[in-house]
């Protein structure tokens, strides 16, 4: 069943990448598996034209590996890439925070709180998508703040190219409501404005995902007999 956001329709080309980041992450589409174009297409009465904008995008966001004459597999997904990824996302992400410290107003601490406790709701439902979007609002809310552009902009481009890691580590048992629990403590930390806290907690954020994700990517490795 292809999903409808519950705030707009999406288009076909978002309804097809909606459902196959859902079978990936689900586990449904597995790596190195291919992705069934014509079985999409069949299904859905459409042509391969509106798939492959989808795999366009997948590809970008590391979801597939497109090859010619081979089609579409689910890429996998390695611990060193994890490892890498999440280095990268902790450093840039607990400097911008260090930075916006002490810019960050009544205003948006309150939006923060806001944002956390519909993360709170979120994580109780089990609702994966509706965390991901609103733990992205909250990250961009100081973000935002920082007040360098082209950090942001490399920040934001980093976390599309590599969204299905963290879709996936938010998808793994417990992860969002210790997630809540980390943006407290880094609420606490704006709201005293401890710059170097706040930094050390937000990038504690970042790396909490990166070993939650490696872990279970080696406990998949042992059970399946992966070297």
């Amino acid at each position: 069943m292809l999903v409808y956001s519950s705030e707009r329709i999406l288009t076909l080309r978002e309804r097809i990448v909606e459902f196959i980041k859902d079978s990936v992450v689900s586990g449904r589409l597995k790596p190195g598996e291919r992705v069934p174009e014509q079985e999409i297409a069949d299904n859905l009465g459409i042509s391969r034209t509106p798939i492959r904008e989808a795999f366009r995008q997948l590809e970008s966001e590391g979801f597939i590996t497109v090859t010619p004459r081979k089609g579409a597999v689910v890429s996998p997904i390695t611990d060193k890439d994890v490892r890498e990824f999440y280095e990268i996302k902790s450093l840039l992400e607990g400097f911008a925070a260090a930075r916006a410290c002490a810019k960050l107003n009544v205003k948006d601490i309150k939006k923060l709180e806001g944002l956390n406790a519909q993360m709170e709701r979120a994580a109780d439902r089990g609702d994966v998508k509706a965390f991901f979007k609103l733990d992205g609002e909250f990250h961009d809310r100081f973000l935002e703040a920082c007040g360098n552009d082209k950090l942001l902009a490399l920040i934001h481009h980093l976390v599309k190219q590599f969204e299905r890691f963290r879709i996936t580590a938010m998808s793994l048992p417990g992860r969002m409501k210790d997630s809540v629990g980390q943006h407290r403590g880094i609420l606490d930390a704006f709201i005293k404005g401890d710059a170097p806290l706040v930094e050390r907690l937000v990038r504690a954020n970042a790396e909490r995902g990166r070993d939650v994700l490696v872990e279970e990517i080696l406990k998949d490795r042992v059970k399946y007999g992966v070297n």
